[in-house]
């Protein structure tokens, strides 16, 4: 399902002249989000530290709640609040916090926020806000089958309560109307955005190609960057890779997964460099043949943009948000999409890219052009214009439906003022 079929006739639109009136004045916005944007790397580390930037530059107020660890003093004028964590059950590297404590409450009060916008359940003790809750993390895949269904019970009773649900894909959206934890038009899907000054082909290293290849710089390069976790279905390279002896891989990224990993590679040509930031994170992407995404709980798929956006072709599978990324009237030109955990269609998009360098350069410059299309800026703008009207317009609608049996009152108390003003 891709973003165009998702939006077709199921967005409520907000009123012209109330969209003015927004967009107007600078906006008092209350960002809670964990893990950390901060501190835990994985692949909406740069989607959140631009969020913040540009809402910034565009002249808002930003509070940010998050986890505690690596908070830094300062982010581009906004205020930042660490709350006390507690790890994932299931996962432990994966901080969560309820942001439930008193003087985090004090805190957003007297903020006096004009919306919350949250990925994190404490937020929802509700402080009279509008709120745009994100469902970022499709928990039901990081848990016991057991789970799936209280877990989705959860789900639905936080995005029931929000004002607007913000998510990153049309698959998502599509998974949540269908379990009815909100309707198609509460939804909004978060635009893509990536950084192509520092992902660029410019990167392209010899010296890094060397190390990723563990010296055979001449033989095929098969690149993975994300964090390295077993929901990510990283099995399905060994499989890959017992197909292809000619060639090499290496994992850029580190996670509770990566010391069963290695014991699967031993004696494999696969090279783990573990964290990667900045320039040396720029040049593992640029300086591989193909970058391969098999992972099926996929929800931002940020990796991707950021591949493509380094000229580099990618094999993906047809899940979550990556076809977002790689629509299917883009296959053969932008990328390949395969069936999740499909070896020969995967390997019949792969051999030809590892082989053809005409073919690899073909596309890997068409994905190039295709991701500069995406601007942060653009995608920030578009929450903070049309996605925040929405959430406080439905916000509004709310109040008034709820106010309405008692018109008759206020009408008998002309004198009264007005209840509850923005």
């Amino acid at each position: 399902m891709t973003i165009r079929e998702f939006k077709d006739g199921k967005e409520e639109r907000s009123p012209p002249l109330f969209e003015a009136e927004v967009n107007a004045k600078p906006l008092r916005i209350a960002l809670f989000v964990e893990p950390s944007p901060f501190a835990y790397i994985s692949g909406y580390k740069n989607r959140f530290q631009n969020f913040i930037k540009y809402l910034r530059e565009m002249g808002d107020e930003v509070m940010v709640v998050t986890t505690h660890e690596g908070v830094p003093e300062e982010f581009h004028g906004a205020h930042l609040i660490g709350s006390r964590s507690f790890p994932f059950p299931w996962y432990q590297n994966v901080p969560l916090s309820l942001a439930l404590s008193p003087r985090i409450i004090s805190a957003v009060s007297q903020f006096k926020p004009d919306i919350i916008h949250a990925s994190s359940p404490g937020i929802m003790v509700k402080l009279h806000n509008p709120i745009l809750l994100m469902l970022l993390t499709y928990i039901p895949r990081y848990t016991f089958s057991w789970l799936v269904q209280p877990m989705w019970l959860v789900i639905k009773c936080l995005h029931r309560a929000a004002d607007l649900t913000l998510v990153p894909s049309a698959a998502i959206a599509k998974d949540l109307v269908e379990a009815k934890a909100t309707t198609a038009n509460m939804i909004r899907i978060w635009n893509k955005g990536v950084d192509s000054e520092s992902f660029h082909p410019r990167f392209r290293s010899q010296e890094m190609r060397l190390r990723l290849s563990n010296g055979e710089p001449d033989r095929p390069l098969i690149v993975h960057v994300g964090r390295l976790g077993v929901e990510k279905s990283l099995d399905f390279l060994k499989r890959v890779m017992d197909e292809l002896p000619e060639a090499r891989i290496a994992f850029i990224g580190d996670g509770p997964y990566r010391k069963d990993l290695e014991q699967m590679f031993s004696g494999m040509p696969a090279v783990f460099t573990g964290m990667l930031q900045g320039e040396e994170l720029s040049q593992a992407y640029a300086s591989g043949d193909v970058f391969v995404m098999p992972s099926e709980s996929e929800t931002l798929g940020q990796v991707v943009l950021e591949a493509m956006s380094s000229g580099l072709p990618v094999v993906g599978a047809r899940a979550g948000g990556i076809p977002d990324m790689i629509p299917e009237d883009q296959q053969g030109r932008t990328g390949y999409l395969f069936t999740p955990g499909d070896l020969d269609d995967c390997l019949s998009k792969l051999k030809p890219l590892l082989h053809d360098q005409e073919l690899r350069e073909t596309i890997g410059k068409a994905a190039r052009v295709e991701t500069e299309k995406y601007d942060w800026r653009a995608a920030t703008r578009k929450i903070r214009t049309e996605n925040y009207n929405a959430a406080i317009w439905f916000w509004r609608k709310k109040r008034d439906e709820f106010l309405q049996p008692f018109q008759w009152l206020f009408q008998r108390f002309p004198q009264t003022p007005r209840a509850i003003q923005m």
